[in-house]
């Protein structure tokens, strides 16, 4: 007898689950997790994700709170995600990247849309002297835009709810400019975000490097969690490393991307650094046949010197998209 359900499929969902609850900061419902797994390619009704959970539950690895269907990870959970198998435990971050790009819908000419961001929590008794340690970053164009958001407890920004005691921080991701260009019908391949060296004021190369295709963390988290950026130094001395990202264009399409760069420039978007030509490296990056290198900020560079300054921060990279419209300028704060 054919085997409705595979065991290796069943336990690969539900460790799917698990790390969705895992990131959560409160609890979360079946509809919620069904809407999240479709991002990743993986269709579950509402019904079946609360079979698995009621399997969980009575495994202890979740937690029913409230009346609702509302699920907590328990640390019987976090030790069953870590003890999973390796391509159980990888939701390859350069599958956010492809999901944030679609749901990009940023329009230039009207200044409004669906914009990427980046969600970071600060205590709140040190937010305000954090936002002083970031503001000259935002300054010296070292962040995709001036435009944030800030939320107190409880409130949202875009689909993730800022944690009791905390106040949460949206900068605009440099996953924008892999939407506005998938608008315009330009494919842009996504290869590794690092630890950009920067003398004199200029981009001079990568020190350090994480493939997106193998980590399932957003690079930036890593190398602000690892202490490996100088973010501080290069505002104030034009001297340091900083956090950036690598992309690849057709070639034939540089011209038209230089102009769209224009445009955001003009917008008050800075998110690309450096273009390179047709085959060329950059960055001391080398680039594939017919293609053309692009260097990007990365939009959690403000949050680097934070962190470089003693302030404690957990960051949600790449995690949601808001409202442009809805974002101020920083110096509005």
């Amino acid at each position: 007898m054919k085997q409705l359900f595979k065991r290796e499929d069943i336990e690969r969902k539900g460790i799917l689950i698990l790390k969705i609850l895992n990131e959560s900061p409160e609890p979360v419902g079946a509809r919620v997790i069904a809407r999240k797994m479709s991002e990743q390619n993986v269709q579950l009704s509402e019904r079946t994700v609360r079979y698995h959970l009621k399997f969980m539950d009575e495994r202890g690895l979740t937690k029913l709170v409230g009346r609702r269907d509302g699920r907590v990870i328990t640390s019987l959970g976090i030790d069953e995600i870590n003890n999973a198998r390796v391509q159980d435990k990888i939701s390859l971050s350069i599958s956010r990247i492809d999901v944030l790009s679609f749901k990009t819908t940023f329009n230039l000419k009207k200044m409004r849309g669906l914009t990427p961001v980046n969600i970071s929590f600060f205590p709140q008794d040190q937010f305000k002297k954090a936002l002083v340690a970031m503001k000259p970053v935002f300054k010296k164009n070292l962040a995709v835009s001036s435009r944030v958001a800030v939320a107190p407890a409880g409130k949202y920004l875009g689909d993730i709810v800022v944690p009791e005691g905390k106040v949460g921080l949206a900068t605009i991701c440099s996953i924008l400019i892999n939407g506005v260009l998938l608008k315009h019908g330009i494919p842009i391949d996504s290869k590794f975000g690092g630890i950009l060296q920067v003398s004199n004021s200029e981009t001079l190369r990568f020190v350090e490097l994480i493939h997106y295709s193998g980590s399932s963390l957003d690079p930036s988290e890593i190398f602000i969690r690892g202490k490996m950026t100088s973010v501080g130094q290069v505002v104030e001395k034009g001297e340091g490393k900083i956090l950036a990202n690598f992309r690849e264009i057709p070639a034939l399409s540089r011209d038209l991307v230089e102009d769209i760069i224009g445009s955001l420039t003009k917008a008050g978007i800075n998110g690309v650094l450096s273009i390179g030509s047709a085959g060329n490296p950059l960055g001391q990056t080398n680039v594939d046949l017919n293609k053309v290198g692009m260097i990007l900020v990365g939009g959690l560079n403000p949050v680097a010197k934070a962190h470089e300054e003693g302030f404690d921060v957990d960051n949600k990279a790449m995690s949601t998209v808001m409202e442009f419209q809805g974002l101020q300028s920083i110096d509005e704060l």
